[in-house]
């Protein structure tokens, strides 16, 4: 019997991301994943760690509000965050919620934004726009996102998205570990 895992955005990358962790780390199941849009509750653009994290569980606690009857419910919300001056460190959160209400989270890498983007959105711009103004792109966070444009696509940003993922199920691979 496939597990249901509901996924709290439409993007197919992240969706894509929750598909390939969960056959990875549960690879004798399987999964049927859907997106489903629901609001972050968070600002279009998170500014800080905390905003990005809270933006991460208020997805998840939405797509199970909506989606009762599924296994698992999955929140990733790509923030921003200030480091030095005139420097904007990126990087996502990944928020699950399993089965009885037990969690799991985990952070993505982060890499800095080049000068250009970190002015436009200090300018009130959100980064998939950003990054599209920029590297002359279209709707780029549903493909490769800042990541790939930065790393010639050696960290595409279902790659980004696949490691915290994987690494959020370990509550649910060593139950016992985290009582």
């Amino acid at each position: 019997m496939k597990k249901k895992l509901i996924v709290g955005s439409k993007n197919p990358v992240k969706i894509n991301a929750v598909q390939l962790a969960f056959e990875a780390v549960f690879s004798a199941q399987e999964f049927e994943v859907e997106g489903i849009s629901v609001p972050s509750g968070v600002a279009e653009q998170p500014m800080s760690d905390s905003e990005t994290l809270q933006g991460a569980r208020n997805r998840a606690t939405a797509a199970k509000q909506a989606v009762e009857d599924a296994h698992f419910w999955v929140g990733i919300e790509g923030g921003v965050a200030p480091c030095e001056v005139d420097e904007l460190e990126s990087f996502a959160w990944v928020f699950i919620i399993g089965p009885e209400g037990k969690a799991g989270k985990a952070r993505t890498s982060s890499f800095f934004l080049p000068p250009p983007v970190v002015k436009l959105i200090n300018e009130g711009m959100e980064l998939g726009h950003a990054n599209d103004k920029i590297f002359s792109k279209v709707n780029s966070k549903q493909h490769n996102g800042a990541s790939g444009l930065l790393s010639n696509d050696a960290v595409t940003r279902t790659m980004l998205y696949y490691q915290p993922v994987a690494l959020a199920l370990a509550p649910f691979v060593l139950p016992e570990l985290y009582a």
